[in-house]
């Protein structure tokens, strides 16, 4: 005959094992979980951050290109394609300061340099794009606001308007850094057949 006392013990050592065999799950579980969202080294995100501006600007349809009047040339029906865009990119930041993955990242705030890469046209005689950019990364394809002066608004109040105050001074001074600007000009007379 079977005790009590066995009963009681055989019901307290398989309750400590769904226990444990619970908390071994959940475990598991964490794991998944933080194995497919990884967070990304701070310096790793950056250089994310600063290939997804680069490769949207360089993407977008030109007539999203649109600076003081400039628009990226295009080709006409039948011909070959397009010039490439060019860019050259600075970040100034981004939304939430927090995010750990570029999946996270909601907007860029930023500097951009493009030019226009027709064959054989040397930099210096390229049309240009370029200005304090936000990028909203929420949408497909991703939003490009550049800022620009109207007739009505000048060019600094109007940064202010977009800009957060922590980066509106980096708007108005900072452009592109040396190690940047080399690349885009390797990148430009490369497109351009130079």
């Amino acid at each position: 005959m079977i005790s009590r006392q066995s009963v009681i013990g055989w019901y307290r050592n398989r309750f400590v094992w769904i226990e444990v065999s619970l908390l071994a799950a959940s475990i598991g579980v964490a794991a998944v979980v933080t194995s497919t969202n990884p967070k990304t080294d701070p310096a790793d995100l950056h250089r994310q951050i600063l290939a997804q501006m680069r490769t949207t600007l360089e993407q977008a349809d030109p007539t999203h290109h649109h600076h003081a009047g400039h628009t990226a040339p295009q080709a006409p029906a039948g011909e070959q394609a397009a010039p490439a865009v060019i860019c050259g990119v600075h970040v100034y930041g981004h939304e939430p300061a927090g995010a750990t993955t570029l999946a996270d990242v909601q907007t860029i705030y930023g500097f951009h340099l493009c030019g226009v890469a027709e064959q054989k046209r040397h930099w210096d005689g390229a049309v240009k794009l370029a200005g304090p950019v936000i990028m909203d990364m929420t949408t497909r394809p991703h939003g490009i606001q550049v800022v620009e002066a109207t007739a009505d608004v000048r060019f600094v109040d109007r940064l202010r308007e977009m800009f957060p105050d922590k980066y509106e001074d980096l708007a108005l001074r900072e452009a592109l850094p040396r190690s940047e600007m080399a690349d885009l000009r390797r990148r430009y007379d490369a497109a351009a057949g130079l």
